[in-house]
């Protein structure tokens, strides 16, 4: 057997070596980059969102689903987060948003929650549509310019990233008033919460939403987004459980 291997032509053994190798590099990718979203059922369908601009991509080059860019008023310095109506849904672990470096709630059904590029995370309940219901994670849409230092600072950027939420999940004509205002509960950051108006099918109606940036050891900060029409007001109390638990990981 031995003194057949000298016969096995080089070319073979390279092929051999290079098959070798890249089943060690496969298995090595997978041991050292897991998923981050681990603890979601392997049977659950993937959950498509609404197709909002890559977080790399300036504000001003992104068409917003409702036109010209959205003009919001000045948020107040410090304002409570009121509770909202409805209940709560169970949590039921911690999304931990790796790709942008921050953690926060991973809700139980009906909430789903998958991996879906432009957003590092996103969690829905019900349709694909505009508006939706959504919760999802990024980092900050446009440019930041320099990275934040005071309060302030992240404060103009959740603005930033509320007329984002304004411009991308709800249709042309949506304006927005403000309903909290405050420092996120850990690390750099800040967190406005707002009430949206629109019209859809004809009528008015009213949305809750939140948004959080946070300061994740680079120029630009995190954002988490959530967003939840009127079709959704039965999941309002869960911006009050956002709120409370976002931190950087």
């Amino acid at each position: 057997m031995l003194s057949r291997i000298g016969d096995i032509p080089i070319k073979v053994v390279y092929l051999l070596g290079a098959i070798l190798a890249t089943v060690l590099a496969v298995l090595l990718v997978f041991v050292i980059f897991p998923g981050d979203v681990t603890d979601q059922p392997a049977s659950e369908p993937v959950v498509p969102v609404q197709p909002v601009p890559s977080p790399s991509a300036s504000t001003a080059s992104v068409p917003p689903s409702g036109g010209a860019a959205a003009t919001v008023p000045e948020p107040p310095e410090k304002r409570a987060f009121a509770k909202l109506p409805g209940k709560t849904s169970a949590v039921s672990g911690t999304i931990a948003d790796k790709a942008s470096g921050i953690g926060y709630p991973r809700l139980g059904k009906p909430w789903s929650a998958r991996s879906f590029p432009p957003f590092a995370v996103a969690q829905r309940v019900g349709k694909v549509a505009v508006p939706q219901t959504v919760i999802a994670s990024a980092m900050l849409p446009g440019d930041a310019g320099t990275k934040p230092s005071t309060d302030a600072d992240y404060r103009e950027l959740a603005v930033q990233a509320a007329r984002w939420t304004l411009r991308t999940q709800y249709p042309e004509g949506a304006t927005l008033a403000w309903t909290g205002s405050q420092k996120t509960p850990a690390g750099k950051g800040w967190t406005l919460g707002f009430e949206v108006t629109y019209t859809h099918a004809g009528k008015q109606q009213e949305g809750r939403a939140v948004v959080s940036v946070l300061e994740v050891g680079k120029t630009k900060p995190a954002m988490l987004m959530a967003s939840i029409p009127a079709t959704g007001k039965a999941y309002w109390a869960d911006l009050n459980t956002l709120v409370t638990k976002v931190r950087p990981l």
